[in-house]
């Protein structure tokens, strides 16, 4: 659902004046208006919407998510509704279509609503449903990347980014449009909600922003050959799904040739389907590839107690401990002994905070051979066969693709 002149609702606290606009006289020279609502442009507009719609919305039952403030959830007895919230739209989800009519009344009720239907595209997402579960892709989003950047007729490419790339070391001529390079990462970056593949390509592109050399340029123009190859690729939701989270972290020790920082990366699975993944540089230089893998796991037991805590509020309960896979048994040794090490008094307090977890029961750790660690492809480029073969494995299909 939509909502029309969504700031116009929200309550000014303050006394904010503005000019007469065009087409009205004052009575008085000197006079201006004094705002009564929420104006757009106001820096406060957004937030005074947001108490507004809150408080409408808590007046009738729903709570809050803490994991998350723009969701909203309320249940009463048999019948749970769930509402997620941008701005001014409003994707409303539930077990019962009467309870969810009759809150759409009261919506109406209470603003000036414009109901959309059945949740088909949103915010650039492309959502289908089908009797296997839900597909969700930005095949329009990927074609106006490609058409702005004039790549529609490009030969495509079969995977995003070559591997030993070494783009931190590229030397030549600067790329003449800096502010391009921004827009097109930009884009790619609001990708990777369907796009898990490319995260680590984008993840490298990200770190030029601020100086691009054309070596960069074309490195992200073989990203765009990649989507050229499948724009309607995108991730499977199955409706015959468990409910299960799973998680795989991985590293690449001292991979950044500036800094020997090394590289995280972690994915989540809700059953068969992927919830969460991200790459990410480690703050910190790792004296060791265990060390590596620890932080990683670190980064990925953060996401995970975010994501039960989120579960939680959609009342889907963890009861058991979310499994964590990791491919170096050293770090999982020291994950799973809270002991004192010479070798490791060195490593940030805050990474330790995963024993805690583990002692508590809310995640266990296991071993994965390196060929089946899922979080691999969020670490380091890939070539064609392995990239593949991962990439089926995250979850990721192209539907229009011949069997």
């Amino acid at each position: 659902m939509d909502v029309s002149n969504a700031f116009l609702h929200g309550e000014l606290d303050e006394e904010v004046y503005m000019n007469i606009p065009q087409g009205y006289k004052a009575l008085k020279e000197g006079l201006v208006c004094r705002l009564k609502k929420s104006l757009y442009g106001l820096k406060q507009a957004s937030r005074n919407w947001y108490f507004k719609l809150s408080q409408s919305l808590l007046s009738y039952g729903f709570k809050e998510c803490q994991a998350d403030h723009s969701l909203f959830t309320y249940a009463d007895g048999s019948v749970f509704l769930a509402i997620l919230v941008y701005v001014d739209d409003l994707v409303i989800a539930g077990n019962d279509s009467f309870a969810c009519a009759k809150f759409k009344e009261y919506l109406s009720n209470c603003f000036h609503m414009k109901d959309l239907g059945v949740l088909k595209y949103f915010l650039g997402l492309e959502l289908a449903r089908g009797s296997s579960g839900m597909f969700m892709c930005q095949q329009k989003y990927t074609l106006d990347i490609l058409d702005e950047c004039g790549m529609l007729a490009c030969k495509p490419s079969s995977f995003p980014m070559e591997q030993n790339h070494r783009l931190a070391l590229a030397t030549g001529p600067s790329f003449s449009d800096p502010s391009k390079y921004r827009r097109l990462v930009g884009r790619l970056i609001y990708l990777t909600i369907t796009r898990p593949e490319i995260t680590y390509a984008v993840h490298i592109l990200s770190q030029f922003m601020q100086e691009p050399l054309q070596a960069h340029w074309e490195a992200a123009m073989r990203v765009l050959r990649y989507l050229k190859s499948s724009p309607g690729q995108g991730i499977i939701l199955p409706r015959e799904n468990n409910l299960e989270l799973v998680g795989f972290c991985d590293s690449d020790w001292a991979s950044c040739p500036l800094t020997r920082r090394s590289t995280s990366g972690y994915l989540m699975k809700l059953g068969e389907a992927p919830v969460s993944w991200k790459t990410k540089k480690q703050v910190t230089v790792s004296r060791s590839s265990s060390e590596a893998e620890y932080r990683a796991m670190a980064h990925a037991a953060s996401e995970i107690i975010w994501l039960r805590n989120l579960l939680a509020c959609l009342q889907v309960q963890c009861d058991s401990p979310t499994l964590l896979y990791c491919d170096n048994q050293a770090a999982l040794h020291l994950a799973a002994n809270p002991v004192y090490h010479e070798r490791t008094k060195h490593i940030e307090v805050d990474c330790h905070f995963i024993r805690e977890h583990i002692q508590s029961k809310a995640i266990s750790t296991a071993y994965v051979p390196t060929k089946q660690q899922q979080a691999d492809i969020f670490t380091k480029s890939l070539g064609g066969k392995t990239f593949h073969d991962l990439q089926s494995k995250l979850g990721v299909h192209n539907p229009h693709s011949p069997t």
